[in-house]
């Protein structure tokens, strides 16, 4: 199962973008194969431009990545999140970001960091004061907030979308019980031709045997029997349509309820 195969992702954008302007914390979502669903929301030039952007900082980046869950520091010092978005115990993607200062940073600290990273530390600094500082309990929750708002979102949309493919089904399943009824209703008339040609067989049968004397006593048994097999198929079709409009009232009943 895919988000994608009951939601429409292009949502993702809106809801994402509104959260990042009133907490200041950059987000992403992912599907469940790590494939973006949404753009790159409030990400920073010191994170993605510079950071991501040396070839060491990348490869730190990316061990983030693959081990952070939850809301933890990442290796520059800054603080991120991972939350799973979970439908019927299944992980289907992430809702990643944060990108932001748990506190006010210790410059000295950035530049041998940007040393080790081999970028130039100025530069690195000035991208570095534009990062947004928060406190760690405001990013916690801040995160908490979007993960249980983005799973309520997709599970709601989960749900409409079993309700509706099982409305989709009924429909079919009523139409085939209509198609069915009609059937047996076809059927059902056909042995009422059937139980009248028996009924004047009998009774022809009956006249002959009458006629016969003696010798037509054997063949009135035979009418007789004739007559009772015609008689049962009287009852059995009989219970047979009290069957068909039982059914079609119940299926009736359903149709008026979808």
């Amino acid at each position: 199962m895919r988000i994608q195969d009951f939601f429409d992702v292009s949502r993702f954008d809106g809801i994402l973008k509104d959260w990042s302007d009133a907490t200041g914390l950059a987000t992403i979502a992912v599907d469940k194969e790590g494939n973006y669903i949404s753009g790159e929301i409030g990400f920073t030039d010191f994170c993605m431009k510079y950071t991501r952007g040396s070839e060491e900082g990348c490869r730190r980046c990316v061990h983030c990545d693959n081990t952070g869950t939850g809301t933890y520091f990442c290796h520059a010092g800054l603080m991120d999140f991972s939350v799973d978005i979970v439908v019927e115990d299944e992980v289907l993607g992430k809702i990643i970001g944060g990108q932001v200062l748990p506190s006010e940073p210790d410059e000295s600290k950035f530049r041998e960091l940007a040393v080790e990273l081999k970028i130039n530390p100025d530069d690195y600094i000035r991208a570095l004061s534009k990062v947004p500082v928060k406190t760690e309990k405001s990013i916690r929750a801040a995160a908490q907030l979007l993960g249980n708002l983005i799973n309520m979102i997709v599970n709601l949309e989960y749900q409409k979308s079993k309700t509706n493919n099982l409305v989709e089904h009924m429909d079919s399943d009523i139409s085939s019980a209509v198609e069915l009824i009609n059937e047996i209703d076809r059927k059902s008339a056909d042995l009422d031709k059937i139980e009248n040609k028996q009924r004047i067989l009998s009774l022809n049968a009956s006249i002959e045997a009458a006629r016969a004397g003696e010798y037509g006593r054997g063949f009135n048994v035979v009418a007789n029997e004739v007559g009772k097999l015609s008689s049962n198929s009287a009852e059995i079709n009989k219970s047979i349509k009290v069957s068909i409009r039982e059914l079609d009232d119940v299926i009736k009943h359903l149709d008026s309820c979808r």
